[in-house]
């Protein structure tokens, strides 16, 4: 006959916790312009108009100000002609790097269905 042997659960050590980052998450109507050509941010606001969304927000920063406005631009030129610019907010955001904190300036331009 063999024995049983009692099932043995090890406790792994407690992990420390992390504290929570206060960072919000973006909403899904957000969308982020950067480095990447400007057709593949135009191809992003049309998918969120098409997913159901009232208003679709472009958010950037520094160089890509000129990129943001020209998504803006094509996207209710040339495929959505039914879009408006609903409101443009402007502002600066102190970012630190290795030089220090320097001035960023930001973006946003929300657009939405005409009436």
């Amino acid at each position: 006959m063999a024995e049983e042997k009692p099932a043995v659960t090890e406790e792994k050590p407690a992990m420390k916790e992390k504290p929570a980052v206060k960072e919000k998450p973006a909403a899904e109507n957000v969308v982020f312009i950067g480095i990447k050509p400007v057709m593949n941010y135009v191809l992003a606001v049309i998918t969120q108009f098409n997913m159901g969304s009232g208003d679709v927000i472009l958010k950037a920063r520094g160089k890509a100000i000129s990129r943001t406005v020209d998504v803006a631009e094509i996207t209710r030129n040339r495929f959505l002609q039914g879009l408006i610019v609903k409101n443009i907010s402007i502002g600066t955001e102190e970012v630190q790097g290795e030089r220090g904190a320097t001035n960023v300036s930001t973006i946003e331009i929300v657009l939405g269905r005409g009436k």
